[in-house]
């Protein structure tokens, strides 16, 4: 386990066997300007009521997924112990029947009820510092993903770019679906020598997109179909990432008129790397946490 992961552990283990009753909610959404993501999290609009559900006073920390847990906890613990919540934690694909709390929903479709929550962050919120010059790196989309038989997406991306020279691709999880993917896993680093970085969806959105735009490097993936925190579902085309066809039979134009036309893959670049900037600021990101959880509990009749 990486100190990283270690530190956010011990912290949150800590503040969990603390008495709820020494935790006092302070700053509230009104002192930001918050209200436009604010309401994007939480599209609720009229009143519901909870006809079954947790008690926050219930809510413990479960033997598995213990970061959803953590981060969702660090916010319910302000509230009263007799509110009541629904939660489903993991890749979540379908609308829930009622509000709950979620890390990830559909994009499309009436997903009101998916109430979002910045979950397992320690995972997916990854940003990086990256001192090499999107002109320095290497023409190559680089990819690195674990492929299985349940990913027919994925699948058919590599059977049809595998050997391709524009592209350099594996599969990391040894070998569950064609042998000849198998590849050694790369670090951040090493994926950033390169100009274009592949983020397909995997069970639900792709976690690296967070850390690609980050770089001086361009995320290339078909329009998403799920979101999370991140707002996935905002994301604009060949503005702030490289958009692929769904059947991805376009990838070698769009990556040869990128490779050609630097100006405009600068400002993906830009545009992308401002995108992440809201994201960073710890005041607002909890400012915004506790706004999407009072408006859940503002709307439910007791």
């Amino acid at each position: 386990m990486g100190f990283t992961k270690l530190k956010y552990y011990v912290k949150n283990t800590i503040l969990d066997i603390l008495p709820r009753t020494l935790f006092k909610k302070g700053t509230n959404r009104s002192d930001f300007n918050i209200k436009n993501r604010l309401d994007y999290y939480n599209k609720l609009e009229s009143t519901y009521k909870v006809i079954s559900g947790t008690t926050i006073e219930a809510f413990r920390k479960p033997k598995k997924l213990k970061t959803y847990y953590f981060d969702l906890i660090e916010f319910l613990r302000y509230y009263s112990k007799s509110n009541k919540i629904n939660y489903e934690f993991g890749d979540v694909v379908k609308i829930p029947a009622v509000p709950t709390f979620v890390k990830s929903r559909p994009i499309k479709g009436d997903n009101q009820n998916s109430v979002l929550m910045k979950l397992n962050k320690v995972r997916h919120f990854k940003f990086v510092k990256d001192s090499i010059n999107f002109s320095d790196k290497k023409n190559q989309l680089i990819g690195r993903a674990k492929i299985f038989a349940y990913h027919p997406h994925r699948i058919a991306f590599y059977e049809k770019y595998f050997h391709h020279p524009l592209c350099n691709l594996g599969a990391v999880n040894s070998p569950k679906v064609t042998q000849e993917w198998d590849t050694p896993k790369l670090s951040i680093k090493e994926h950033l020598q390169y100009k274009f970085i592949l983020s397909l969806e995997g069970n639900d959105v792709a976690t690296n997109l967070k850390w690609v735009m980050s770089s001086n490097s361009i995320a290339v993936m078909p329009m998403p179909t799920y979101e999370t925190w991140f707002m996935e579902g905002t994301l604009i085309p060949n503005y702030h990432f490289i958009c692929i066809k769904d059947d991805y039979s376009d990838l070698e134009e769009k990556l040869t008129y990128y490779i050609n036309n630097t100006d405009e893959a600068l400002e993906i670049v830009k545009n992308a790397n401002e995108y992440t900037l809201q994201f960073k600021d710890d005041k607002l990101e909890s400012a915004i946490s506790f706004g999407v959880v009072d408006k859940y509990f503002e709307l439910q009749e007791v």
